[in-house]
């Protein structure tokens, strides 16, 4: 039997969503915030009026179920987050909550009953520009946030502890402080995640949809330093410098050197160096720079790859030392692991959107998701890319419906059993 989404009803709630979340220039659902739980609470009314079953766990990630002919089975997942970074865009994580209340809308309306219970779920605090930790919503229904976060995470905006925010809106710290899980590989068998791709693959490629094999692991600094020596420019000889902006410039560039080789010689890779900056307190224009503050951001989907670049990297540092006289600190390794997606549901998919007509790509994420915390929570687990213009995390995102119609098509059929 062929599932046709509730595309109808996506679409209102993407307009509700929208309107509700206006923050110029952009929208603004923030973590929990009153803009993610507004979200929230608009989503569990839509499930209600399907006649789903609607609740939410300790930290207030919220599940809209429908029933399955064999309800001890293991659930199949549909899931994303509701939250947005400030002035981000509308479909970011949203796409991915609605396209599965499409398809459960479009399995009940063909009186189509899932082999097992099919939730949807829409999970908090994905974007860690709210807090700095990734996918805590997530891990806190899984079980795996580490029980000190809860107390000592901090809201960028408010400084207010991920605890406070939690119990401000009637959930439960405690239990995340007792790694209480709601979901556990025993509970679930599957977890699909639909999101807009965040880069321009699918718009050159031409398809709608992708398949993602796998989400990259990363090793990250958020506390790199260079230290040199101050000294004032007129003073200071260029033998007699330890520039550490000089230094520096050298590491950057060195890096990106070392990335072009690597993926020349086939290697999937992204480096980012999000900040350097010098001292507001201690820099000047007639200053030679003492220190340097810096983050880094290598991500792969190869263990291999991460390694290799770590060691080119290591070389770097070393002989920049030698050569500038100054100290590099990369402070603590904040990276995730790699993510690799379920190949057999991959391949699920894959059929799935072939028996369909539908032209649908294979690619690696470059991005993390929710389904991370899932793979590394022992859970079988799986994406689709929805094809989007001009990037995610800003106003400008531009999802087709269209496209988000294919997504939803794949995924209503994967949960009607028909994989």
């Amino acid at each position: 039997m062929r599932i046709e989404p509730d595309i109808a009803l996506a679409e209102a709630l993407f307009e509700k969503l929208r309107a509700a979340s206006v923050d110029e220039p952009g929208l603004t659902r923030d973590a929990y915030g009153p803009g993610e739980e507004n979200a929230h609470r608009m989503v569990r009314e839509a499930a209600r009026a399907l006649g789903l079953e609607v609740a939410n766990d300790h930290a207030g990630n919220s599940y809209l179920t429908l029933a399955g002919a064999d309800r001890g089975a293991k659930a199949l997942i549909i899931a994303s987050h509701l939250d947005t970074v400030p002035h981000g865009g509308n479909f970011d994580g949203a796409a991915g909550v609605l396209a599965g209340l499409a398809a459960v809308s479009g399995l009940m309306k063909a009186g189509a009953k899932p082999p097992r219970d099919v939730v949807v779920m829409a999970t908090r605090g994905e974007e860690s520009v709210w807090f700095p930790s990734s996918y805590i919503g997530a891990r806190m229904a899984l079980g795996t946030l580490p029980p000190e976060l809860v107390d000592s995470l901090r809201r960028s905006d408010t400084g207010r502890t991920l605890a406070e925010h939690i119990r401000e809106l009637g959930y439960d710290p405690q239990a995340v402080r007792e790694r209480r899980a709601h979901l556990t590989p025993k509970r679930v068998g599957t977890y699909i995640e639909a999101h807009i791709e965040q880069g321009p693959v699918l718009i050159e490629r031409g398809s709608p949809i992708a398949v993602v094999t796998g989400i990259t692991g990363a090793f990250r600094h958020r506390e790199g330093r260079v230290f040199g020596e101050y000294a004032h420019v007129g003073a200071a000889p260029r033998s007699h410098r330890h520039d550490a902006l000089a230094a520096m410039a050298e590491f950057v560039a060195g890096a990106n050197r070392a990335w072009e080789e690597m993926e020349k010689a086939g290697h999937f890779l992204l480096v980012t160096f999000g900040v350097v900056t010098t001292d507001p307190a201690m820099h000047a224009w007639s200053k030679v720079p003492g220190e340097v503050h810096w983050t880094l951001d290598v991500r792969s989907v190869s263990d291999e790859t991460l390694a290799e670049m770590r060691e080119r990297l290591g070389r770097l540092v070393a002989a920049i030392e030698q050569r500038h006289g100054v100290r590099f600190h990369l402070g603590p390794d904040t990276g995730p692991k790699r993510a690799p997606m379920d190949e057999g549901v991959q391949a699920a998919l894959k059929r799935i959107a072939a028996g369909l007509g539908i032209p649908c790509h294979a690619m690696p994420s470059g991005a993390g998701h929710d389904a991370a915390a899932f793979v590394h929570a022992g859970i079988p687990s799986a994406m689709l890319f929805i094809r989007n213009r001009n990037g995610s995390h800003n106003p400008h995102e531009a999802m087709d419906i269209a496209d988000f119609a294919a997504a939803a098509r794949v995924i209503a059929a994967y949960a009607a059993g028909d994989a």
